[in-house]
């Protein structure tokens, strides 16, 4: 009896500890990923609460890629070891694109982040690379394949808007992300997704 006691307790004990667990979707392709939880599948999106997350940021001069691989590459030797620390970080995913589309007083600002799974960041020998914590926030997601040039991303985003519109759902009219999750080199079951941030 005592032993049946003990073993359901045990039992009771791993289900409440990992119950918080949270596992990486397939696309993450084992390394680290942003926390999320998805809150409802809609046709053609889906709607996710993000936890806080912390990034390495650099401002590119455009959405064409030739200006993305810059931005990437920035980051991506940082992660490295092109830091004050020398320090390597595994590198994560995804590599997300921000646009923020311009008011009648400005210009269009797009930026490359990549995730970062520690807290503590060191700090960048490079300027132009910043370290951004981006707090907890519902983004509606919408998925799409194949290597993601400029023209799929727009055209996704329109599309995630439209669905959006008719779903009645509240969202950020004026800024984007497009999330890719695979690198250059793999060339089949690519993931991409495009984010926009419900207000």
């Amino acid at each position: 009896m005592a032993r049946t006691t003990a073993l359901c307790l045990l039992v009771v004990l791993i289900f409440f500890q990992c119950a918080g667990c949270w596992e990486a979707p397939w696309f993450c392709h084992g390394r680290e990923c942003p926390k999320y939880t998805v809150v409802h599948e809609y046709e053609g999106f889906e709607e996710r609460v993000y936890d806080t997350s912390h990034w390495i940021t650099t401002d590119v001069a455009s959405i064409k890629r030739e200006d993305l691989n810059v931005g990437f590459w920035k980051l991506y030797y940082f992660n490295q070891g092109e830091n004050k620390e020398n320090k390597e970080i595994p590198m994560t995913r995804p590599v997300v694109v921000s646009v923020k589309e311009a008011d009648s007083m400005g210009e269009r600002q797009v930026s490359v982040s990549v995730f970062q799974p520690d807290t503590i960041i060191p700090e960048p020998n490079d300027e132009t690379i910043k370290k951004i914590v981006i707090p907890g926030r519902t983004v509606y997601v919408r998925s799409f394949g194949g290597i993601a040039s400029d023209v799929d991303a727009i055209d996704n985003v329109q599309k995630l808007k439209a669905d959006l519109k008719v779903a009645g759902k509240q969202f950020n009219e004026n800024k984007f992300d497009v999330a890719g999750y695979d690198a250059p080199w793999d060339l089949i079951n690519r993931h991409n997704e495009v984010w926009v941030q419900a207000v």
